[in-house]
């Protein structure tokens, strides 16, 4: 080869080497779910051209807000309406691969959870317009229909808080007003079936068909099928035991949000033994099992909000990003229903969610 092809070769190399050096790559994304408004963590290479200009962050084909930015790492917010399951880095000269990620889709909006939402065995969701204590409002309970239809569920309840479906398929909602424990026909009239709970807040049945309720100042009452009552545990006064979940062998967790940012989840063995499961949550919420018995929470850590798994062996990571979270319901078809302090939000997920009451 000629000197000045040689030459001309070789800077033609060059500048191929330094242009794929400069093309944007995603290495990862974590977490690897989010809801609107959540941040995500981007980490990979070539996030930043010659002239210092930053990239651009798509979600599906949503533009995403870029909160921190380096050649390696960038940190983004998802949009609203984003869709899609793809994140991209893009600069002026360059895109990056897509990345998969899961994005959850906005489904109910103008409610007011304040614990999980329910699905029963035909798909439907039942989620809460809850209030502020003691307020009535016109329609408290709502219906989403598997083709998420929200229709209107219930009128006539106070602050419902807690909800469960019994091993009957019937739903079960406290409703911290009064203490009063509602059984739901399935034409929505709502039942008394146990009063005096305190302030009822948490709800879970266990294996059995006993439904156990949770009492803002800690009390932890159990409530066999024919609705005789005891004193199940106590926890310390100053916890609430707001949220309540089962475990596949039969211990209860329980949660309550305080002002501290090292909240601890309890475990309580079926013989009624308390010990703290974890500790270093912020605001800890609605819990929910995976099938591999993986425990989820809806609260803060790591100064990051969404959803924290924590494993058996009590190791804990957000899994899923997004603001002002409460609840979640996870599917045996690999879907979340994740509940905000206004709305609900479907989340495709590869999570297998726990075999609901059958």
């Amino acid at each position: 080869m000629p000197l000045a092809d040689k030459r001309d070769w070789l800077l033609g190399w060059r500048r191929h080497k330094e242009t794929m050096a400069e093309n944007p790559r995603i290495e990862s994304v974590q977490p690897s779910a989010a809801i609107p408004g959540g941040e995500v963590t981007i980490r990979g290479s070539g996030f930043t051209q010659r002239n210092g200009s930053r990239p651009t962050v798509t979600f599906g084909s949503s533009p995403g807000s870029l909160l921190l930015s380096s050649d390696n790492y960038l940190i983004a917010r998802v949009p609203e309406g984003a869709a899609g399951g793809i994140v991209k880095v893009a600069t002026t000269h360059a895109e990056s691969q897509p990345h998969r990620m899961a994005l959850g889709v906005q489904i109910a909006d103008n409610l007011h959870p304040v614990a999980n939402p329910a699905v029963d065995m035909e798909g439907n969701i039942y989620v809460t317009f809850s209030g502020q204590r003691g307020q009535k409002v016109p329609v408290p309970l709502y219906k989403i229909t598997p083709n998420y239809l929200v229709k209107p569920y219930v009128t006539e309840l106070t602050n419902p808080t807690g909800l469960a479906i019994g091993k009957d398929g019937v739903l079960y909602v406290s409703c911290r007003n009064d203490g009063t424990i509602f059984r739901i026909t399935p034409d929505g009239r709502a039942q008394r079936w146990v009063e005096g709970m305190g302030i009822a807040t948490g709800l879970a049945f266990d294996r059995h068909g006993d439904l156990f309720v949770g009492d803002r100042s800690g009390t932890i009452f159990k409530i066999s099928p024919d609705r005789q009552i005891l004193v199940f545990a106590t926890l310390e006064p100053s916890v609430a035991a707001y949220h309540l979940a089962f475990s596949a062998i039969g211990d209860l967790y329980v949660a309550g949000p305080s002002t501290s940012s090292f909240d601890r989840v309890y475990k309580i063995t079926p013989g009624g033994d308390v010990s703290a499961f974890f500790r270093g949550l912020g605001r800890p919420q609605g819990l929910a099992f995976d099938a591999s018995g993986n425990l989820y929470v809806a609260a803060s850590f790591g100064g990051r909000r969404g959803i924290v798994r924590i494993t058996p062996d009590a190791n804990a990571e957000v899994v899923v990003s997004g603001p002002s979270m409460v609840g979640l319901a996870l599917l045996p078809s690999r879907r979340a229903i994740v509940a905000t302090t206004s709305a609900l939000f479907s989340l495709d997920w590869d999570i297998e969610g726990a075999a609901l009451v059958a």
